[in-house]
Parts: C-alpha cells; sequence; structure tokens
C-alpha cells in the first residue's frame, strides 16, 4: 500500500485529512485494551498508508485511548499527525461549563502528551429540550461554545467539533450557527440519510442530508459509526478486544436488528460489486462528495489492512449503489 491515499479538506479549517481516519475508541477496541506492541504496529502501518487523523476521547476506555495513542505518537513522532478528541459534560451548572471543559481538556493534554489539539468535540447528546444526560442546542451556542473559544484564544485548541448525536433539528441547527468547524456525522449503509433522501421504508432516525447541510455551512464532516459498530461486517463474531455489541446510533432498534439489516446486502458480495460487507460499507461512506474523513474502529491490526485495501478501491461502482439502493428499499433499517 502506498502512502498516496486521497486527502481531503476538512471544511473551514484548511486541515488536510486522509479519506480514512484512524478511531481509537472502545468499540474496536484496539487503542483502549489492545498489546501496546499491536497499538503501535497498527498506528505506525496506518501512518505509512496515508492515514494522518487519528479520534480519541478521555470517554474511551477513561482515558486509556488517549494515554496510549500519546504513547504511541511520542515513539513513532510522526510529521503531520492531526489528533481530535472530546469532552461530555454530565449536567451541571451553566456558570460552570467553562471550568468543566478547561479541566477535561487540560487532563486530556496531558494523557496524550500534547500542548495543543487539532478538533476539540462536544460529546453530548444534543436534543431540542434537552434535560437529562443531553444538551439544548442553546445551552450548547451561549455556554459551551464560549468556552470552547476561550481554549482556542489560549492555544490549546484549533478548532471545534461537536458530535452529531441527537435531535435531528438540534443537529441541523448547531451545524447552521456554523460556531464549529467540524462535525462527527453517522453515515452507513443501514442509515444513509445524512446524505442521501430518505427512502419511504427506512423507519431510522432521518438525519436530513445532515452531510450536505455541513459541506454547505463550511463545517468539515468527519463520518464515524460506518460499519454500525461492527453489524456491517455481516457476522455476530466479535474480537475479545472489541466492545460488547454498542448501542445503534440512528439506526436499528437493537444491535441484532442492525446484524440482521446488514445481511441483506451480502447480495453485494454475491454479485461481485465488493469482496466483502465491511468493503462495501467502508467505500459507501468514505466516498460520499460531503464526506471529511471516515473513521474506522479497529481490533487488530489486520482489520486496518482490511480498511486499508477497500479504501484503495476507491468509489463503490454505479451499479453497486443502484443495487444497494434497491436492497435499502427492501426494509432496512427499524424504529427505535
Amino acid at each position: 500500500m502506498s502512502a498516496a491515499m486521497e486527502k481531503r479538506t476538512l471544511g473551514r479549517t484548511g486541515l488536510q485529512v486522509s479519506a480514512l481516519g484512524f478511531g481509537c475508541g472502545a468499540v474496536g477496541g484496539l487503542m483502549v485494551r489492545g498489546e501496546p506492541a499491536e497499538q503501535e504496529r497498527a498506528v505506525a502501518r496506518a501512518l505509512e498508508a496515508g492515514v494522518n487523523y487519528f479520534d480519541t476521547a478521555v470517554l474511551y476506555g477513561n482515558g486509556d485511548s488517549e494515554r496510549n495513542l500519546g504513547r504511541v505518537l511520542k515513539a513513532l513522532k510522526p510529521a503531520g499527525a492531526i489528533v481530535g478528541t472530546k469532552v461530555r459534560l454530565a449536567p451541571t451548572e451553566p456558570g460552570r461549563v467553562a471550568a468543566a471543559v478547561r479541566g477535561s481538556l487540560e487532563a486530556s493534554l496531558k494523557r496524550i502528551g500534547l500542548d495543543r489539539v487539532d478538533i476539540f468535540y462536544l460529546h453530548s447528546t444534543v436534543t431540542a429540550r434537552g434535560g437529562g444526560e443531553t444538551l439544548a442546542p442553546s445551552s450548547v451556542l451561549q455556554d459551551v461554545v464560549p468556552a470552547f473559544e476561550e481554549l482556542r484564544r489560549a492555544g490549546k485548541v484549533r478548532f471545534l467539533g461537536f458530535t452529531a448525536i441527537g435531535d435531528t433539528a438540534a443537529l441541523h441547527q448547531l451545524v447552521d450557527s456554523r460556531a464549529f468547524d467540524a462535525a462527527q456525522i453517522v453515515c452507513n449503509m443501514l442509515n444513509p440519510t445524512a446524505g442521501e433522501t430518505a427512502a419511504e421504508s427506512c423507519t431510522a432516525q432521518d438525519y436530513g442530508l445532515l452531510l450536505d447541510r455541513a459541506r454547505a455551512a463550511g463545517v468539515g464532516a468527519v463520518g464515524i459509526r460506518i460499519l454500525a459498530g461492527g453489524a456491517l461486517s455481516g457476522s455476530a463474531y466479535r474480537h475479545p478486544v472489541a466492545s460488547p455489541p454498542p448501542e445503534p446510533i440512528g439506526s436499528g432498534a437493537s444491535y441484532d436488528v442492525d446484524l440482521a439489516s446488514a445481511r441483506r446486502f451480502v447480495a453485494l458480495v454475491d454479485e461481485g460489486h465488493a469482496g466483502s460487507l465491511a468493503e462495501a460499507a467502508t467505500r459507501f461512506a468514505a466516498f460520499h462528495p460531503a464526506m471529511g474523513t471516515a473513521l474506522i474502529g479497529i481490533a487488530t491490526a489486520a482489520q486496518l489492512d482490511e480498511a486499508l485495501a477497500a479504501v484503495a478501491k476507491g468509489p463503490l461502482s454505479v451499479a453497486a449503489l443502484a443495487r444497494l439502493k434497491a436492497l435499502q428499499r427492501g426494509g432496512v433499517g427499524a424504529a427505535r
């Protein structure tokens, strides 16, 4: 594999990010629970192949992902690595938001071993009214964004981002505000509605062309859940390093529903459109015209190689996409 992986400009940031990003989350699990040597081998392989975006969060293994990524980057000393991390805010008094955000970032920087992070994301669910563990758009814009901006002025953050999970209208409001430079957006074959008009038969959450909306606002798109937490492998097997089956985001009522829905797409492999279901899913998400970088979560370096090989094949063919759309009309997705 050469290092000539396609790079894209991530929205208004000007950052040149690789088509495939390295997800350091708990679902794939490598950077949380993997062996140190395997972690270093996978990151080195990714860098060799041209991957330059690495995505972590304090929530992943209670800081273990950040610590492990920091250790590996210190050992490898790559030039041009772009790192994103996140803060999840617990329900708190409005006056405490700035302190909570600042404290979370400073702890993250210490774990990763950096003076500044390239993208700092809000990792909280956003709903129309907020409440419980969720935040309302008004709270995000009035309380969180100023705290993020203060950190940017202090030189600890280059760009501001948020994880686009929650009510569609609330997510649209945050994108349209142009307060953020990047958004992590769910897009996969089970729920493609961030990137294409929802089919009448699709009862998953309708993200309302959020990818296109982000592009129009200059907000860089980072694709998440491109394999639907592993369901789009089509197999119930999970590597020991991976998490248990995760709660779906925006797709079926359960992981088992997602897995059953994903198996409808095996026809793409049987008919020669892709070498595997995971390959089809990776190519589908990574090559949407509005996608910046699509994150792949892995349990092993071998899974990374499979994802790299998938991206090297380029977009799915017109015929494959037409076949996929027909399969989606067959009723993939179920209401949560």
